[in-house]
This record gives structure tokens, C-alpha cells and sequence, in this order.
């Protein structure tokens, strides 16, 4: 037995490692276009901690990005209010990036980190603004 024959459940069901690599490829580079070459990528690169970006692309782009029950859009503002909760600045930089590509404006990113000053406190709100604005070249 392989690793791309073990089961793993999902959330919408159970798929094999290699399906939810595959789904996750597809709905990484649908959000990142550009970024990544086509085809299998090894995102390895020998340092401590190299298998995150494999556990990332198959459980969270894999099976939750590729989920049917939000659109890309919405999904990109719940995960934009959650990266600004968390304080996860360098995360939120590639997500406002990924936000604009599923169709947000940066109006309504602008919107979002408002939003989220009255919940998660004004300290996350300016933290997220500067990584907004270094995102966005700004």
C-alpha cells in the first residue's frame, strides 16, 4: 500500500491522498493563478517543517476549498475575518491576493478589517491593514 492509496475522510465524504492533492492543486491554483507550475509539484524543500505545505494543499485546499457548499468568494471572506482574528498576518497576505482573484474588491477587503476591528479588537485591525496594504503594493 501507498500513501496515494490511503483513505482519508473528508468532509464531504472519504477520498484517497492523491484526490485530495489533486483537488487541492486545482483550487490552489485557481485561487493563485500563476503561481504554481502545472502538474505535480514537490513543494519540499529539505528544511524543518516541509511537509506543511503537503498537509495544507490536501486538508485544507483539498477538502475544504474544494467543498461545493460556499462559493470561492464567500469563502475568501470568512477566511479573511479568521486570518485577522488569529493575527495571521503572513497568511492574511496571501489570502487578500486570493481574495481579489474570487472576486472582492479591495473596498470590501477594506470593509472586512473595519469589521473586524469591533470584534477581534482594533490592535488585529491595524495589523491586518499593513499586510493588506503590503500585499496589495501599497
Amino acid at each position: 500500500m501507498t500513501t496515494e492509496d490511503v483513505q482519508e475522510p473528508t468532509a464531504a465524504g472519504s477520498g484517497t491522498t492523491a484526490d485530495l492533492r489533486a483537488a487541492g492543486w486545482k483550487a490552489m491554483r485557481a485561487a493563485l493563478p500563476g503561481v504554481f507550475p502545472e502538474g505535480e509539484v514537490d513543494l519540499r524543500d529539505g528544511r524543518l517543517g516541509e511537509e506543511l505545505v503537503d498537509i495544507g494543499l490536501t486538508s485544507v485546499w483539498g477538502a475544504i476549498w474544494a467543498r461545493e457548499g460556499l462559493a470561492p468568494r464567500d469563502r475568501s471572506l470568512v477566511t479573511l475575518g479568521l486570518l485577522i482574528a488569529l493575527g495571521a498576518e503572513t497568511e492574511l497576505k496571501t489570502h487578500v491576493r486570493v481574495a481579489l482573484t474570487n472576486g472582492l474588491t479591495k473596498d470590501e477587503i477594506a470593509e472586512v478589517i473595519y469589521h473586524s476591528a469591533g470584534y477581534a479588537g482594533f490592535p488585529r485591525a491595524v495589523g491586518a491593514r499593513t499586510a493588506a496594504r503590503e500585499a496589495l503594493g501599497e
